[in-house]
């Protein structure tokens, strides 16, 4: 089997909505790779997740907001990796095409996620990391195509992508690279109630020329390489990992 591997030995990481699909995974391949990985959930403790998070330690984190996020960055003292993946489209059942829920997706998915990585910044630019500390954001397809069903998660999904060149060039000099990763339809538990509508389904699938949905572990690579090394001039970047749907 051809595989690449890559050492984290004692990386600090932070994986924002690491208690399940691609976070989870993501956390998964940290650890593995030797780092000491924190993640993040909504709920007040790791106990009360179903999946198995005895490798990580753990943070109630909610986005939305900011006293939970600065709280967050307070526990810290030290930190290398910082994974931007929590997101949430429709929250709490809002409609996104109203005002309210259009801003609570906002919120949720671009300037809670904007606010954690400012807070971070002197943990990240004290970092002795070879390659430097990296941020890797969570953006999507909803960045770059029409998506009518949440225009808010789109629109912050969007804002993700700008966001991470700003921050690059800003904090570039500092020794941090920012990049991110634009998944295509992944199979979690975000996109599982699309089964549930075989027309959405099927009118997604039709845009992936390989015919199938994404793994969470196939996004793992993706955030390893980013915040590696190997990628020392890579910033600014946004990787799509989607099976071809951008080039559908």
């Amino acid at each position: 089997m051809n595989a690449a591997a890559f050492s984290f030995d004692g990386a600090r990481v932070l994986v924002t909505g690491g208690t399940s699909g691609i976070g989870h995974a993501i956390a998964g391949g940290f650890a593995s790779s030797g780092a000491e990985v924190i993640i993040t959930g909504t709920r007040s403790d790791a106990s009360e997740y179903e999946a198995d998070l005895d490798a990580f330690g753990y943070r109630q984190l909610d986005l939305g907001d900011p006293s939970s996020i600065d709280a967050l960055v307070d526990s810290l003292d030290a930190l290398d990796v910082l994974i931007n993946n929590a997101g949430v489209n429709l929250p709490g059942g809002l409609d996104e095409w109203a005002p309210d829920g259009f801003a609570a997706s906002v919120g949720l998915n671009l300037i809670g996620p904007m606010r954690l990585t400012v807070g971070c910044r002197r943990l990240l630019f004290a970092s002795n990391l070879e390659g430097g500390a990296s941020v890797v954001n969570m953006a999507s397809m909803t960045a770059y195509r029409a998506t009518p069903i949440v225009p808010g998660y789109g629109a912050a999904k969007a804002g993700v992508v700008a966001l991470t060149s700003s921050l690059a060039n800003r904090w570039a000099s500092r020794g941090v690279r920012i990049n991110a990763i634009a998944p295509g339809v992944i199979d979690t538990p975000m996109t599982a109630p699309m089964a549930a509508f075989p027309e959405l389904l099927d009118g997604e699938l039709a845009h992936i020329p390989m015919r199938r949905l994404g793994r969470p572990d196939e996004i793992v690579g993706a955030a390893l390489f980013l915040s590696s090394g190997i990628a020392s001039y890579i910033t600014g970047h946004t990787l799509a990992v989607d099976g071809g749907y951008l080039a559908s």
